[in-house]
């Protein structure tokens, strides 16, 4: 028989039977042995062929002498050795019924594979002849495979073995008899029926005879199994620091350590978490005492049972006697199998559970407690009732490496989730927790933290201003967490301090760059600078003359939806961003008409890692320009639009305004002769417009009000003067202006003096009244709350 296809099947009788007793395959050596063809037996029940009962095959291989019955009548005693086949996915399959019919075939006396001396070797050793049909083995090897040689000569490797390994062998030993060339392999199979898997490191050699022709194969194995499994041991730690602590989220952590210990360590297992009793979120530090209250973290299993009796987030009470309370209270692993009574203790401890892992056979448990840094965060019970075989001391060796490396992530993660939950709280009691409501503008705002990244620096706010002016600043400070969220609310007031008294966007933007830059050097350590930095935008918007002034430092321009039109980008002056220092700032102002929607954001809401700046910039474009009801429908919009579903990167801050217009018929102006002998004309030149507004109510306040601040105007200011009402429906504002850029200031007058006491008069009247500078000089302001009869 030539070497490149050396197997006879006819040397061996095969039959393969399935499930439920069936001969599915028969072959020609079967029907030597026995007489029956394939026809007639191909279909039928295996059963009729055995004499007497037939056995019942279990475990992964059988083998025993029976009596089988002949075509022609007789009886045949024969030993048979039935394994099974490894079907699709690695699933059992039928069963292979084997028997050698040629095992001890004769050969010639100078055979060189009797030349070998194996019987005292203490590696196993095994001969193939040339038709790689097993021809010895030594005691050490039939002590491995479980079968006395004078049983299992004459098979072949595929016929020894029903697993898919065994056909890889078989061909490397054909590789090995057609080539002459040695070759050196390392498998890993179940050497016993319980299943439990040996590790092999062999060679195989070819055997030659006197003519150097190679006439058969030698293969010689060493059981490395100590060796294997510590490599796996150490290839689960080395998976477990991969997999797990992946996210600094605490139950994700918990499910990536049930993940890696299904199925290398364990067929279920369950970890439960203990609720943080502390206010500060930090679990109790001391003793437990039963029972114990814990919450299911994750669970896992290598099949759909067996089902947890507790749903994943769900808490449940573990009293004495449960693995999760007895490995808590003792403080240490226990390991609980069939020879101890611990097992069946937890698992009678619930009648729930015990019902529900009755069909499993769950034969060994193993519960782990959850530390780190000196505080217990839980407990893992890891079970077996697939795998043959209990846990073993490295097991539990192995467990708790495991368990301890996803302690220290649990730690992390519950510890940064505190931070970022203070961060947050810090960040949202620092932003706007409602925008005012005014005549200028209808705002709508969102704020989204980064998803990973923590917290940041970005900030929003709406600010009134006199004469119905309305500021509007969005920021975004450098970095992210705690420190980014402080230097966030230190800007933030700063912008509202300067925004009171009224300076310009350029000017307010150059004073905010100040402070950041001794923000920089108070951060600094040991004299160094530090690193503060921020952008920042600022507009403010005039509903009287429709017009917005902005500058920018270093910030996203913003974009403007005229009515009737698409989204277009405002053109601003590039400014620098805070903390360069020495750098000009530049406003541009425009006409805005009224419902024009600005939009005003941080760079995290168009900038990604995932798309271009500039696709982020056209999202957003559209998102604007398409038509909607309100303008929170529209900030849901570009969210969806823009923002990927796992949430952003950065911090998104977001701002929308429209803008309102005050109509000419609700403002009033007036140019004053500098006569202090008119103020009485102008008194009742006021007093006739509140008639016409419907406002007699305001008449007594409006005309002390602006008797003081004209007055005041003609004796100290510079002409022009000039007077201006403005009303809406809850307030109504007085406004002198005049060229002179002396501001007034309230003072104490004393008993003997004539004057001094105007703006005391003023402030008193007046919920509240200020001074701004404008270009021509300055304007002194007041407003009146109006309180309309319902």
């Amino acid at each position: 028989m030539p070497p490149e296809y050396p197997f006879e099947e006819a040397a061996t009788a095969r039959a393969v039977i399935d499930a439920e007793g069936r001969v599915t395959e028969w072959g020609e050596g079967a029907r030597r042995l026995l007489g029956w063809t394939a026809d007639e037996v191909v279909g039928r029940s295996a059963a009729r062929l055995v004499q007497g009962r037939a056995p019942t095959l279990r475990g992964p291989r059988w083998n025993g002498t029976l009596t089988l019955r002949h075509r022609d009548g007789r009886t045949v005693s024969v030993w048979l050795l039935a394994h099974r086949q490894s079907g699709p996915g690695g699933r059992t399959g039928d069963w292979l019924v084997v028997t050698p019919l040629e095992g001890a075939r004769a050969r010639p006396d100078d055979d060189p594979l009797d030349r070998l001396a194996l019987i005292q070797s203490p590696c196993a050793v095994a001969i193939y002849d040339e038709r790689l049909r097993l021809y010895r083995i030594n005691d050490a090897l039939a002590a491995v495979i479980g079968l006395p040689e004078e049983r299992v000569r004459g098979l072949r490797v595929t016929e020894l073995s029903g697993r898919l390994r065994s056909e890889e062998i078989e061909r490397q030993l054909h590789r090995v008899l057609t080539t002459g060339q040695a070759h050196d392999f390392n498998t890993c199979v179940p050497a016993a029926d319980d299943g439990r898997m040996t590790a092999w490191l062999g060679r195989m050699a070819p055997i030659t005879d006197a003519a150097g022709q190679v006439c058969g194969v030698c293969v010689a194995v060493h059981d490395v199994t100590d060796q294997y499994l510590a490599r796996e041991r150490l290839q689960l730690v080395n998976e477990a620091s991969v997999r797990i602590g992946t996210t600094l989220d605490v139950t994700r952590t918990a499910q990536e350590l049930a993940d890696v210990c299904v199925p290398g360590l364990a067929d279920f297992i369950s970890v439960d978490l203990l609720d943080p009793r502390e206010p500060t979120g930090e679990p109790a530090i001391g003793p437990l005492t039963a029972p114990v209250t814990l919450r299911r973290a994750a669970h896992q299993s290598i099949n759909p049972g067996p089902g947890a009796v507790v749903k994943p987030g769900r808490p449940d009470v573990y009293p004495a006697g449960s693995p999760q309370a007895d490995s808590l209270l003792a403080d240490r692993t226990i390991v609980a199998d069939t020879a101890s009574e611990d097992l069946a203790q937890w698992l009678s401890w619930d009648t729930a559970r015990k019902e529900q892992v009755r069909p499993y056979d769950i034969h060994s448990t193993m519960s782990v407690p959850i530390r780190a840094r000196g505080t217990t965060l839980g407990v893992a019970v890891l079970t077996r009732f697939r795998r043959p075989h209990p846990f073993t001391p490295d097991d539990q060796l192995l467990a708790e490496e495991i368990t301890a490396r996803a302690a220290v992530c649990m730690d992390n993660a519950r510890r940064y989730s505190r931070e970022r939950e203070t961060a947050l709280a810090l960040q949202r009691s620092l932003l706007p927790q409602s925008l005012p409501s005014t005549a200028a503008v209808q705002a709508c705002s969102r704020y989204l933290p980064a998803a990973r990244a923590g917290v940041g620096g970005d900030w929003f706010d709406v600010i009134p201003l006199s004469g119905m002016r309305v500021a509007m600043v969005v920021g975004d400070v450098v970095g992210h967490g705690i420190q980014a969220s402080a230097t966030m609310g230190r800007l933030r007031t700063a912008v509202r301090t300067l925004a009171d008294i009224d300076l310009a966007p350029d000017e307010l933007l150059t004073h905010l760059d100040d402070l950041v830059l001794r923000l920089s050097d108070e951060s600094g350590a040991d004299g160094s600078a530090g690193e503060v930095g921020a952008t920042c935008l600022y507009a403010v918007y005039d509903p009287v003359s429709r017009r917005c002034t902005l500058a920018r430092a270093g910030h996203p321009s913003p974009l403007m939806v005229r009515p009737g039109r698409t989204a277009e980008e405002v053109e601003l002056p590039t400014g620098p961003p805070l903390g360069l220092g020495g750098l000009p700032f530049e406003a541009a102002e425009l006409y805005v008409p009224e419902g024009t929607v600005l939009s005003f954001f941080t760079d995290g809401l168009i900038e990604s890692r995932d798309r271009d700046v500039g696709l982020g910039h056209d999202l957003l474009h559209e998102a604007l320009s398409r038509p909607s009801a309100s303008l929170d429908e529209t900030c849901d919009r570009i969210l969806r639009l823009l923002l990927p579903t796992g949430g952003a990167r950065d911090d998104v801050a977001l701002l929308l305004a429209r803008t309102q217009g005050l109509p000419a018929s609700q403002v009033a102006t007036w140019d004053i002769p500098a006569d202090p002998a008119l103020v009485a004309p102008v008194r009742k030149q006021v007093v006739n417009q509140l008639g016409t507004w419907g406002l007699e109510e305001a008449e007594f306040t409006t005309e002390l009000v602006v008797s003081e601040l004209v007055t005041n105007a003609i004796r100290y200011g510079s002409h022009p003067i000039r007077l201006r009402l403005i009303h809406d429906t809850a307030t109504l504002i007085c406004e002198v202006s005049d060229t002179s850029h002396t501001a007034p200031h309230l003072r104490r007058a004393k008993t003997w003096d004539e004057g001094g006491r105007g703006l005391l008069l003023v402030a008193q009247l007046t919920q509240r009244w200020g001074s701004r500078h404008t270009t021509e000089g300055k304007t002194i302001w007041a407003e009146l709350a109006l309180f309309q009869e319902q």
